[in-house]
């Protein structure tokens, strides 16, 4: 997800068959029409400041352009944030709101906090790293997002292509600007970073080889458009020359800066090598887990957790039969051939079909466990051989809310000698069904609540009901074989490891390589996985403890319910209580669980 998804805002009203409308009360306030129709307002104001996110919406709006990134627009979308809340606040009074609208207003506000409390820390965000740049996510973007269904879209492409020089340009004043007070990117950074961008300008037009992955999507799209002749002829040139002129000159613009500021990159250290480095931190993982969990405890927390799964790993060895340590196992999980795929174009078929089957074992299981589905399809794809230096393992592409694009589950296949088979099924059910699919479509498709919670994001939720889905996926009827189980365990171990290594590198000053080596004690990733993880974690700070942090309450929550309730307790209407409305705060989460546990003893 982009980072201005993630500044979109939380929430939605609960909806369900046989259970209550949670957050409303016996009679809607008399304010929550004109609320709907401001926070709508408020919503449709911030996305005009971003062409991207116009067209991640499925909007052909300003798709002639790409998003400014200097510091003047983060400071007006900041601006007209306060803006917005200063006029909710001074037209609208929450005592004459029905709870729903009540709880809209509370999550507006809160997000806003959030919000500011960030925007103080905005420069330590490193444009250029190990988690991508623009040089790939321009690509991406064209790629995936915009749409050419008629010339006049091919024209966009094309500007959009010679606007790529402009955002260039602007990441590079950024970046130098940043190094200017003592933030520079870790050193690890600055070589994948070059190889992916070179990779974006091999291939015709830039050279005599076969067409480059951009080039031959414009190509693609070209020839599907209904035009004449020489219209597409003008506009194929046109591309040709965007591409050798003004895209191909933002390259250079990059290469040059990361070249100057190279020099002055002190090592691969964590944020408190920063200038005010454990506020920057603590705010992130208050951020990312929405608690106010510290360092210390969350890293006890992982230390806990990672003692737990490998009880639970070594106890489904021994009911299988399974001899040896668990060392011995990850050893073997690592380099055994019976684990791997061939490192060919077939093997990568073989994994995308058996990601494929998973997901389609538990969409048809899913009615049994579940009061609504996404309408959203759900796509599985290789992630684009010139970006899989910098791509994560595996990762989820929110569909287009008109239906104009799926949502996508992307898993990274450069080297199939570092793929695990256990582990397919388990990354499969996280990033698609019914992980990330499941509830970011669904949240997309709420109806007659503010489009701000349709496309918000908290990440103790999102990715905590990722990982919460790896285990769901059991009952509903995957890892028929104790390799496949083991594999979700190391999948869940490895989440853990993230709660040790995040903390660890970023407040108990670990080492990169200290890092590196008690991941790969605990857990049984192969070795290139094991670093691009760890360079990951170093880039952004905070973002790896979301996912158990979530996971574990929402299990936590399941189980109070599930004491409560005893008998009356209902899967399928928990995992509504928790999907139906949208991404939220932990802390609001648990405010809905309670309150339908409340209905149910009532009724």
């Amino acid at each position: 997800m982009t980072e201005l998804t993630k500044r979109a805002f939380l929430g939605a009203l609960m909806a369900s068959v046989a259970m209550p409308v949670l957050g409303q009360g016996p009679a809607a306030g008399t304010d929550d029409a004109a609320l709907l129709r401001f926070l709508d307002a408020a919503f449709d104001a911030q996305v005009a400041l971003s062409p991207e996110f116009q067209t991640n919406l499925g909007l052909k709006t300003n798709n002639d352009r790409l998003d400014d990134y200097t510091d003047a627009a983060a400071q007006r979308r900041q601006a007209l944030e306060e803006s917005q809340l200063a006029e909710m606040k001074r037209r609208f009074s929450p005592a004459r709101l029905g709870a729903g609208a009540r709880l809209s207003y509370r999550l507006f506000e809160d997000q806003i906090a959030t919000d500011r409390r960030q925007f103080a820390f905005r420069d330590y965000a490193f444009p250029v790293s190990t988690n991508g740049s623009p040089a790939g996510d321009i690509p991406v973007f064209l790629i995936n997002e915009h749409r050419v269904d008629t010339v006049a879209d091919a024209r966009a492409y094309v500007a959009r292509l010679r606007d790529s020089l402009r955002v260039m340009r602007e990441t590079a004043a950024r970046m130098r600007a940043q190094a200017a007070k003592g933030i520079v990117p870790p050193q690890m950074v600055f070589a994948p970073a070059r190889s992916d961008a070179r990779q974006v300008i091999t291939g015709a037009p830039f050279d005599t080889g076969p067409d480059s992955t951009l080039f031959a999507d414009f190509k693609e799209k070209l020839a599907k458009l209904t035009a004449p002749a020489a219209v597409k002829a003008t506009l194929l040139a046109d591309a040709i020359a965007a591409l050798k002129g003004p895209f191909r000159q933002g390259f250079d613009v990059l290469f040059a800066t990361l070249d100057a500021i190279e020099p002055q990159a002190k090592g691969n250290d964590g944020a408190w090598s920063l200038p005010n480095g454990a506020a920057y931190y603590q705010a992130r993982l208050a951020y990312y887990t929405t608690t106010d969990l510290t360092a210390d405890q969350i890293h006890q927390l992982g230390l806990d957790q990672v003692k737990a799964i490998h009880a639970e790993m070594t106890a489904v060895m021994t009911r299988a039969g399974i001899k040896g340590s668990l060392a011995e196992l990850f050893a073997r999980l690592r380099n055994d051939p019976a684990f791997k795929y061939p490192n060919t174009d077939a093997g990568r078929q073989q994994y995308l079909a058996d990601a494929r089957a998973a997901i389609a074992q538990t969409m048809a299981a899913a009615p049994r466990f579940f009061r609504r589905l996404p309408k959203a399809p759900l796509e599985v794809r290789a992630v684009e051989a010139w970006r899989q230096e910098t791509a994560s393992v595996a990762f989820y592409n929110q569909p287009a809310p008109d239906g104009s694009r799926p949502g996508i589950f992307y898993v990274n296949l450069a080297d199939m000698n570092q793929v695990q088979k256990p582990q397919v099924e388990g990354i499969a059910h996280h990033e698609g069904a019914p992980g990330h699919h499941f509830q970011i479509a669904r949240s997309q498709e709420l109806t007659d609540v503010p489009k701000f919670r349709r496309f918000g994001y908290y990440g103790a939720y999102t990715e905590g009901w990722g990982l919460y889905s790896e285990r769901l996926a059991k009952e509903m009827g995957a890892y028929t074989d104790p390799y496949s189980e083991l594999g979700m365990l190391s999948l869940q171990v490895w989440r853990a490891c993230r709660l040790v290594l995040d903390t660890g590198m970023h407040a108990k000053r670990w080492s990169r390589d200290q890092a590196i080596a008690y991941f790969t004690a605990n857990a049984p990733l192969s070795q290139r996985d094991v670093t691009k993880e760890v360079d990951r974690y170093i880039n952004n700070p905070g973002q790896a403890t979301s996912y158990m942090v979530g996971q574990l309450r929402i299990a936590a929550l399941r189980k109070k319910a599930e004491t409560a309730l005893g008998a009356k307790f209902d899967l399928p209407d928990f995992h509504e209580v928790v999907l139906a409305s949208g991404a939220l705060p932990l802390g609001v989460l648990e405010e809905q669980v309670d309150a339908w546990i409340a209905g149910v003893r009532r009724g």
